[in-house]
């Protein structure tokens, strides 16, 4: 693969090793192009780039999260952006974990571990009665780094932390992901001359290239044929997000499962203005569009699709908890008490972190973009989270 030819000029070039190991990747996925007769569906391209073992995104060993490009990293999360998000989310978890008489917690995706981390002191300091903390990462250096922040700042609780290879058939406690389902692998659809195509990737001189082929599966075009599109355009399925809320919500016997990220309810995600779909790319916190750009080196995602995720977690038996923007949920839960906790005076440490929460909860940065939706069995209310600004009503 010639990298130049998915190389945006405002990106900044990687080093000879990391570039090798892009190379590594591409040449992997070349061959499983040509295996498959020419052509890949796009979930596939973009499962392959994000978890191949050892070459993908978050199979290799790349820095991913932080505060800025001079660390390495390519993108901020709510839990590396302010402790407070975590000390606020630690409240409704609580709450969860009484209300369904559980004690054990699961997070999917933990990053850094800079959530983990912060959950665990809250809860501790709430008085929350938990047993194990469980964390589900598909990245082993992921896990390392996940390890060393949990020694470094809740050393104390860091015993109560154990990674999973494998997800156990049943469980009872609080379930979080953060950020997760907007890295599952989605299928492109392209609506072109009054006609839907599925869009995949094939090679054009050994170069990756999107190639669009008519779709043939009456499940797909039953779906498709729902969304009102006149003329050009290009939108996501999320299969693979479906289903892992279905298998979350079926190993839930009891207990809540709350999911954090950004995006939309059906009737506006599939909105006749959204015709360029949401397919995001982000490489040294730089946004763009080309998921071919360094394969392996560059986070891909999607925006969620939420009505579809609570439809998932609904069929598999779970009862809808709660929907609502990440604004309100922090605010139902307290985080301005939580500021309220540091001492205005003391402006080396209040200013920073009121800045933060304003990002939290601005409507231009994260507070309206990112949205929370729970499933729950066993807990009979809703949690405080949600007790104002609720919006399952729009799903």
């Amino acid at each position: 693969m010639n990298p130049k030819a998915h190389q945006p000029d405002s990106l900044p070039a990687p080093g000879p090793t990391a570039l090798a190991q892009s190379e590594a990747l591409a040449g992997q996925i070349r061959a499983e192009i040509a295996q498959a007769g020419g052509w890949l569906p796009f979930d596939r391209y973009m499962e392959r780039a994000l978890y191949a073992p050892g070459l993908g995104y978050y199979g290799g060993g790349s820095v991913k999260f932080g505060r800025r490009p001079e660390d390495g990293s390519d993108f901020v999360t709510a839990p590396e952006l302010s402790p407070l998000f975590a000390a606020t989310l630690a409240r409704p978890v609580a709450q969860a974990l009484e209300a369904s008489g559980t004690r054990h917690l699961m997070e999917f995706g933990a990053g850094t571990g800079k959530l983990a981390a912060g959950l665990l002191k809250a809860l501790d300091a709430l008085g929350a009665q938990f047993d194990t903390y469980s964390i589900v990462d598909l990245s082993g250096e992921l896990r390392e780094r996940q390890r060393a922040t949990l020694e470094a700042e809740a050393p104390a609780l860091a015993a109560r932390v154990r990674w999973l290879d494998a997800l156990p058939q049943q469980f009872e406690g609080v379930v979080i992901g953060n950020e997760v389902l907007d890295a599952m692998p989605v299928r492109l659809f392209a609506h072109t001359g009054g006609v839907w195509h599925e869009r995949g990737v094939t090679l054009h001189e050994g170069v990756f290239d999107f190639e669009d082929r008519p779709v043939n599966s009456a499940q797909d075009v039953e779906f498709l044929a729902e969304i009102e599109v006149d003329g050009e355009y290009v939108t996501e399925t999320h299969d693979a997000g479906r289903a892992f809320t279905r298998t979350i919500c079926t190993m839930l016997t009891r207990g809540a499962a709350l999911l954090i990220d950004y995006g939309f309810p059906r009737h506006e995600y599939y909105h006749a203005q959204r015709a360029g779909g949401t397919l995001m790319c982000h490489y040294r916190h730089r946004a763009h569009g080309d998921p071919f750009v360094y394969p392996g080196l560059q986070d891909i995602t999607a925006h969620v699709e939420f009505t579809g995720i609570a439809e998932a977690g609904v069929e598999a038996g779970a009862d809808l908890l709660g929907y609502t923007s990440q604004a309100r949920f922090l605010l139902n839960a307290g985080i301005t008490e939580v500021l309220g906790e540091i001492d205005p005076t003391d402006t080396a440490r209040f200013l920073p972190a009121a800045s933060s929460v304003q990002k939290l909860l601005s409507e231009a940065e994260m507070g309206e973009l990112f949205k929370v939706i729970a499933f729950s069995r066993g807990i009979e209310e809703t949690l405080d989270a949600f007790a104002s600004g609720d919006r399952t009503h729009t799903l």
